[in-house]
């Protein structure tokens, strides 16, 4: 029998994993954009927050910070001189007990040679180089200092060097004399422009078991080491200066009189040169009770500086940031698989609002919404308003029907005629003529079915954007019933002129992208009269049509246009703000358009003045909340088709 094994898939994003929802991704970006963020900073606050089932950048952000706070508090940087002390301790204790039952005069000054060593960890060390062990014990406690350094300077400079040379032999010792030799030569060709391609290929052949990076180029080894140096550097800065002193004269002893420490320090010398880009000056600070050891500092300099990379990625505050500069391999190393799934499923989803023609550029190089976008967006606000109309008892009254409402009877049909055939009643004549006979269809048979032309509207949707309506919250509604009416009207009214015109301080007529994505701003003034007179411009460009002006408001006229052009606010109303507009209003009764107002708060002035407008004009006042303003919009222009 075969057996099957289920785990996580964890080899990049779960093939089994639902599709990005764009769709709840776009409501989130049209909710931000209607609350006056730009579409650039909406879909950054997206991302930001992530989705359901997906982490955002805010929290992946956060477990960076965490793990690097936990990195300086858990560790220190001296593990290494600890173990040298460690050692020497156990070297000189050791001889001394050696030296101790000896009774001539040549062990008493071996003794006080022992007392006079320096205070100096490496001072000490190095005055015993040439000292004459007695004790076995000693000898080989005082060869592990040297063996420990030269590990330890060697997992500095190149990663994972300790493991592999746990026990150091001679032979050891030539071939990383060798390498270092050879590898300084060939970064110094390199700096010259004297390198060759058949040079690196044959120093690898030689000496790649040193570097598990496999570089394909001298350029990709560069990289690597002088990543490695330039945090190995950090480390050295990072230390107290009397750590640096003596890790700086210990490190010339590593590996005995071998040379290698002089090598290390002209590799580090090539590698400053070649990559002086490196942070060579940087820091940290350590606080922890943990002893690192020198490869094991680098490396958590290394990881230091990773995460400082991958926040800056993830903040995404550079010019020309995408998702895609995110490292994912080296995000997946510093937090793990589930960490590389969110983030490839956020790129996912930023490429795929540009790919599905949602978000694109401007020509002032900001990212807008595309008329897809709005359309989607228009269509889950008119979703929502239906919706909230159902739950007030309203019927859907959105069907659009054909070009003329069916009145039941039926006629012949003439030449020109654009009336929907009746079926039923043109067979019923052919069958007739035909007394029994074969049935032939002819002209003669054919009935049209009556209908009633529909007349076509000149809407007017007149939205008040005075910096009351963002401080009482009234900003969102009152956009997404504009989104709500003008998606109805787009797609289901499309021979209805529709148009958007806003009023603060001045009037002016938006499209819808251009509304959605208005900000709100500290601007005094509520100048009906300014719309009133572009929704009259309105109305007279569509005389064949029926005139609909929609006002929403939460304050009476403050400002009132001059003939210069200029706006006038006074607060109170200036009686001849009141009467300028009052004079529109009668204007557009004139051209047979009722208005209605839609009045958001229980301002007993506005009340006054709004009841004033709606006899004057012949229309109405509806005072929904703002929870139910798309839907009394969208079904007063509902009702007023029906009623015409």
């Amino acid at each position: 029998m075969t057996g099957y094994r289920y785990g996580r898939y964890v080899d990049g994003p779960d093939p089994l994993a639902p599709p990005t929802d764009l769709r709840a991704a776009m409501d989130e970006l049209g909710r931000e954009v209607m609350e006056g963020a730009s579409p650039d900073s909406a879909l950054r606050e997206l991302l930001r927050r992530g989705l359901p089932g997906t982490r955002g950048l805010d929290d992946l952000t956060a477990r960076l910070w965490q793990k690097r706070a936990a990195l300086t508090r858990r560790h220190r940087l001296d593990g290494t001189l600890q173990e040298i002390q460690r050692l020497l301790e156990e070297a000189l204790r050791a001889e001394r007990a050696a030296l101790f039952p000896d009774p001539d005069d040549e062990a008493r000054f071996r003794e006080a040679r022992l007392d006079a060593l320096p205070q100096s960890t490496a001072a000490a060390v190095s005055e015993l180089a040439e000292y004459d062990w007695r004790s076995p014990q000693a000898r080989e406690s005082y060869e592990q200092i040297r063996t420990l350094l030269g590990r330890e300077l060697m997992d500095q400079r190149f990663q994972g060097m300790k493991q592999a040379m746990a026990n150091v032999r001679p032979e050891d010792v030539r071939r990383i004399q060798a390498m270092l030799g050879d590898l300084n030569d060939l970064l110094a060709a390199h700096a010259a422009g004297e390198d060759t391609a058949e040079r690196f290929e044959r120093f690898m052949r030689q000496h790649g078991e040193f570097f598990p990076e496999n570089p394909k180029s001298v350029d990709e080894l560069i990289d690597a080491l002088a990543a490695r140096s330039a945090a190995a550097q950090r480390m050295m800065n990072s230390m107290s200066e009397q750590q640096r002193q003596e890790l700086s004269a210990l490190s010339q002893q590593a590996f005995g009189d071998s040379g290698v420490g002089a090598q290390l320090s002209q590799l580090d010398a090539l590698l400053q040169g070649l990559r002086p880009g490196e942070d060579w000056n940087g820091s940290a600070r350590f606080r922890g009770n943990n002893p690192l050891g020198l490869g094991e500092g680098a490396q958590a300099m290394a990881d230091l500086a990773e995460l400082d990379a991958l926040a800056e990625q993830l903040a995404q505050s550079y010019p020309g940031a995408r998702l895609e500069d995110i490292d994912l391999e080296a995000l997946v190393r510093q937090l793990g698989a589930e960490t590389g799934v969110d983030a490839r499923r956020l790129a996912e989803l930023e490429r795929e609002l540009r790919s599905q023609n949602l978000l694109e550029r401007a020509p002032d190089g900001t990212l807008r919404l595309t008329p897809k976008a709005l359309r989607q967006l228009g269509e889950t606000a008119l979703r929502g308003v239906l919706d909230r109309a159902r739950e007030q008892g309203q019927r859907d009254n959105s069907s659009a029907g054909a070009a003329g409402e069916l009145i039941g009877s039926t006629r012949p049909w003439r030449f020109g005629d654009t009336e929907p055939w009746n079926v039923p009643r043109t067979v019923t004549n052919a069958v007739l003529r035909s007394a029994g006979g074969p049935v032939e269809l002819d002209v003669v048979d054919v009935e049209v079915s009556e209908t009633e032309q529909r007349s076509r509207a000149a809407v007017a949707l007149c939205v008040d954007t005075s910096w009351s309506m963002v401080q009482d919250g009234r900003w969102v509604p009152m956009k997404r019933t504009a989104l709500a009416l003008h998606h109805l009207v787009r797609t289901r009214f499309r021979t209805d002129a529709l148009e958007l015109i806003t009023f603060g301080r001045h009037a002016e007529t938006v499209d819808i992208g251009q509304l959605t994505a208005l900000e709100g701003v500290w601007e005094q003034g509520t100048n009906l009269h300014h719309a009133l007179l572009l929704a009259g411009r309105h109305v007279r460009r569509h005389p064949d049509a029926q005139p609909v002006v929609l006002v929403v408001t939460d304050g009476e006229p403050t400002a009132h246009l001059e003939a210069t052009g200029d706006a006038e606010f006074h607060y109170p109303p200036l009686p001849r703000t009141i009467g300028k507009t009052l004079v529109e209003v009668d204007a557009l009764a004139r051209l047979g358009a009722s208005i209605t107002v839609f009045r958001l708060g229980d301002d007993p002035r506005l009340t006054r003045f709004v009841d004033t407008l709606a006899r004057r004009s012949g229309g109405r006042v509806v005072a929904p909340d703002e929870d139910g303003l798309g839907a009394a919009v969208v079904s007063d222009y509902l009702r007023s088709r029906k009623r015409r």
